[in-house]
């Protein structure tokens, strides 16, 4: 029981490396994740879901080195969340650093016009902005006036208004076709 005990729970690593490990590949997941563009973190493809995946494969074994003791996972885990938290306080009282980190949304469709030149530097295609589009209730980017892909990887849509002059077009065509329909009325009832 002794031997258990011991393996589960003494470190192999020193105590500073094992919080140093997760704290250099937080810093270079956030970096890569940031330069790797908004769509890997919420438009996921099927590429970029198993990229993700096997990221955190791959990373596993420089956050824990050669320890495997329940106490070496738990503290470097600990030192994850604390850097995490640490990190998230000082971006939210530090806007341009959060930008810098976040980075700035990117204006995909402009006055009902798909900006072709940022989709390509996103790396997103038009069917994948469509998709997204139909997700929010929309039938075809036609219907949208703006599109916004946000520093967290969302898109946010906004729907065309009908101008002055279409409203007035369809109310009277409305008034029209109610006309129509009351003199068809009159026309059934006349001998």
């Amino acid at each position: 029981m002794h031997q258990i005990a011991h393996n589960m729970f003494t470190l192999s690593l020193p105590l500073a490396e094992k919080m140093l490990r997760p704290l250099v590949v937080y810093v270079f997941l956030v970096v890569a994740l940031r330069l790797a563009g908004k769509r890997e973190l919420a438009q996921l493809n099927p590429f970029d879901l198993v990229v993700l995946l096997t990221l955190s494969n791959t990373v596993q074994n420089a956050i824990i080195g050669e320890d495997n003791s329940v106490t070496g996972g738990v503290i470097g885990a600990a030192t994850l969340l604390v850097v995490n938290y640490v990190v998230v306080r000082f971006t939210y009282t530090h806007e341009r650093l959060d930008r810098i980190v976040e980075g700035d949304p990117d204006v995909l469709i402009e006055g009902g016009v798909v900006r072709e030149e940022r989709l390509r530097r996103e790396l997103m295609t038009r069917a994948e902005l469509e998709t997204a589009a139909h997700r929010q209730g929309f039938g075809g980017l036609e219907d949208v006036e703006r599109a916004v892909l946000e520093p967290g990887g969302s898109i946010s849509f906004i729907a065309k208004k009908p101008t002055p002059e279409e409203t007035k077009q369809a109310e009277l065509i409305e008034r029209l076709a109610g006309i129509e329909r009351r003199l068809a009325d009159i026309q059934l009832r006349m001998p």
